[in-house]
């Protein structure tokens, strides 16, 4: 396919429902169970348990309307800000969190990581937990200054971004740019919690493909560093799907500290 034909996530807003059910769905079967889930829901689980990333605030900056990734966190801040660019991942997060009729279900998410605490059948508990710590859902563009401002100026002790920069990058420049600015949502001595899709260059959302800026794990290294930035953890998971929808090689997850 013509790479001129695909669309752009942040400015073309591809339909979240195909999304969620393409790479995140329940269904045991899911090509992409591994690589969207179980693999790095272990990772999330890992790093948070540790019990060195807590604080007052979270702020998750992240490209679909996901939340699966913060189970493991939402124990350890007392508050959680979504900030999302697209309406219709706003809309579907509000669903679930309200529990209103049509809502995605979340359910083998929470309960993998009720399994992965070792607290047996709590699962219900920690959709409560979650909903509770969400505070705000805001909107959020691609070009906005300063994302703090949308917050009145707040910062976080923990930033989370899954799964975005690339998407809403078209070359290193705007990847940098983007970076910066969620960077700003940091408190100095605080920490970034990051999922990227490595080597990948479009992944497919209904009938549509969507252009991703393609970077590999080095080079995320050295823009946190370049940013003054301490990379603790940097883990790459290898891809165990086979399918033609996306074209990434593999999935970096990465914990990296806002010096003082």
């Amino acid at each position: 396919m013509d790479r001129s034909s695909y669309k752009l996530y942040h400015k073309d807003q591809p339909d979240t429902r195909p999304l969620l059910e393409t790479y995140f769905t329940q269904d045991p079967n899911s090509v992409f169970k591994d690589d969207s889930l179980t693999d790095p829901m272990e990772k999330f689980h890992n790093a948070f348990s540790k019990g060195q990333m807590t604080g007052n605030l979270l702020i998750d900056i992240s490209g679909m309307p996901f939340i699966h990734h913060l189970y493991s966190a939402c124990g350890f801040f007392k508050d959680i800000i979504l900030m999302r660019l697209n309406e219709k991942c706003i809309l579907e997060i509000l669903k679930w969190k309200n529990d209103l009729t049509g809502a995605f279900f979340w359910g083998h998410a929470a309960s993998r990581v009720v399994q992965l605490e070792g607290k047996g059948d709590e699962s219900e508990a920690k959709e409560l937990e979650l909903k509770s710590a969400i505070k705000q859902v805001v909107k959020c563009e691609a070009e906005t200054e300063s994302l703090a401002d949308l917050i009145g100026g707040q910062q976080a002790d923990c930033v989370m971004t899954a799964w975005l920069l690339g998407t809403i990058s078209e070359n290193e420049e705007e990847y940098m740019k983007h970076m910066r600015k969620i960077l700003d949502l940091l408190k100095p001595g605080g920490h970034l919690v990051m999922l990227s899709a490595l080597n990948t260059s479009y992944y497919t959302c209904g009938e549509h493909r969507y252009n991703v800026f393609k970077y590999d794990e080095n080079f995320v290294k050295k823009a946190l560093t370049a940013e003054g930035m301490t990379v603790l953890q940097c883990d790459i998971i290898p891809r165990k799907s086979e399918s033609d929808l996306i074209d990434y090689n593999g999935v970096l997850f990465l914990v990296a500290l806002k010096q003082k």
